[in-house]
This record gives structure tokens, C-alpha cells and sequence, in this order.
């Protein structure tokens, strides 16, 4: 696996998404294996107030559009988004990284932001963002819990990392997976060693180690700076032993 190049930028939207992590209300279920925790397995199409069962709205501009789409047993998340939209779901999920470090899910993109990039606050728009919360570092909370996005942007290279330009602090810390090269509506499926990812975006953090099992995860879409419109999917997302 290659390491991330860590880039010193201002972050992206961190405040608002922060205070977002630490309001998460819904616990996460059960593992069903000892070797997986379960994040988003979704086998009904059943929504409740616009979205899946056991997560929680947010917008912060525009007007949500989340739907489901079903593949053989399993439905996916559907978010798409027009000229002016940031909105995503979000849940609790305390996991112990020592015992789980990797990350997996699976994602498609349909239609990116055009022009969309990570690196200029003016531009900053991503067809989905995956983001993880830890734990605080300090007080006062707010202002000191870590947060790594990974995320699928246009113009931004594969393996960029760092935080964008967006002047609202810098404790959220990108990891670009996809981008414009990589093929529309086709599945990839991720898979990330998040702890290792913490240690090497977070180093002045206490030396990189989390401080505690991680806060919640949240899935999100925006288009409200470029102006055009995106959509992508998401699902099966799971902690693993390895």
C-alpha cells in the first residue's frame, strides 16, 4: 500500500462537519462475524424520513436527493445532486482500530462535478466523500477531532492527500481514492488500512495514535461550487480484522 503524501493546506467545510460527527445519535449493530463490523449492508429498500434505516440526514445546501437501487440481494445508497447541493447520511460507529484497522466498501461514480477539485476552495465539490470521525484529541472538542475523508474527486491526482483549501481549521485529512481517469457507472470495491492512514495524516496528534475507538462515519456529495451536477452510489461498507 502505498503512503500518503501529506499536503499542508487549510481543510474543507471542517467545522460545520465536525460539529456534524460529534451530534451522530444511532449506534452501529452488531458484528455478524468476528472478523467484520458492519457499517451499511442494506437488504431492504425501506427508508424513514428520506433515508436508510439506522442513519441520519444532513444538508447543509440545497435540496437532498437520496434513493436506493437494488442489485441482486442488496440495495445501494443513491445520491445525486444538482447545481447546488451538499447533503449526506450519517451514523455513529464506534470502532477499536487496533482490532479493526481496515476499511472496505464499495462505490460508482455516474457524473462528476465538473471541474471539481479538492485542492482550491473554489472548486472544492466531490460526487462522494466517505468520512470518518476519532475520537478528540483535546479541548475543546469541536475544534480538535480528527477526520479523514476519502474521497472521489475530478481533477485532484490518485493518492493525493492532505486537507483542501477551504480556510475552517485543519483537523480533516483527505486521501483521494478515485478520480476522472477511473471508469463512470462501474463498481470498485476500496479497501484502506485506516489506522496506518490515521497514523501518517495525524503524526503531530499525539504521535498519530487515536485516542480511543473512532466516532462515526458520514457519506457525502456536493456540487454547490462548480455548479453542476453529480451522482454516485455507495454500499457494503465494513471494518475488518485484516
Amino acid at each position: 500500500m502505498k503512503k500518503p503524501r501529506i499536503v499542508s493546506r487549510l481543510t474543507s467545510g471542517g467545522i460545520i462537519l465536525m460539529t456534524a460527527m460529534l451530534l451522530l445519535l444511532v449506534v452501529i449493530p452488531a458484528a455478524s462475524t468476528n472478523d467484520t463490523l458492519p457499517v451499511a449492508v442494506f437488504r431492504t429498500e425501506a427508508m424513514k424520513n428520506g433515508v436508510p434505516g439506522g442513519w441520519e440526514l444532513e444538508t447543509k445546501e440545497g435540496t437532498p436527493r437520496v434513493q436506493f437501487q437494488k442489485e441482486g440481494n442488496a440495495f445501494y445508497v443513491h445520491l445525486i445532486g444538482d447545481g447546488q447541493s451538499a447533503f449526506g447520511i450519517r451514523r455513529e460507529v464506534k470502532v477499536d482500530l487496533q482490532e479493526y484497522p481496515y476499511l472496505n466498501w464499495r462505490w460508482k461514480a455516474v457524473k462528476l462535478p465538473r471541474g471539481g477539485d479538492v485542492r482550491k476552495a473554489e472548486t472544492d465539490d466531490q460526487v462522494l466523500q466517505f468520512y470518518i470521525a476519532f475520537s478528540p484529541t483535546g479541548f475543546p472538542a469541536l475544534l480538535n477531532t480528527p477526520v479523514l475523508g476519502y474521497i472521489w474527486d475530478n481533477k485532484s491526482p490518485k493518492d493525493w492527500t492532505g486537507t483542501s483549501a477551504q480556510p475552517l481549521g485543519n483537523m480533516i485529512r483527505y486521501v483521494v481514492m478515485r478520480n476522472r481517469t477511473d471508469k463512470l457507472d462501474q463498481w470498485y470495491e476500496e479497501k484502506r488500512n485506516i489506522l496506518q492512514d490515521y497514523q501518517a495524516l495525524f503524526q503531530e496528534e499525539k504521535g498519530g495514535v487515536p485516542q480511543g475507538p473512532t466516532k462515526g462515519v458520514q457519506i457525502y456529495i456536493n456540487t454547490q461550487r462548480t455548479k453542476g451536477e453529480a451522482e454516485g452510489y455507495i454500499g457494503e461498507v465494513f471494518f475488518s480484522r485484516s
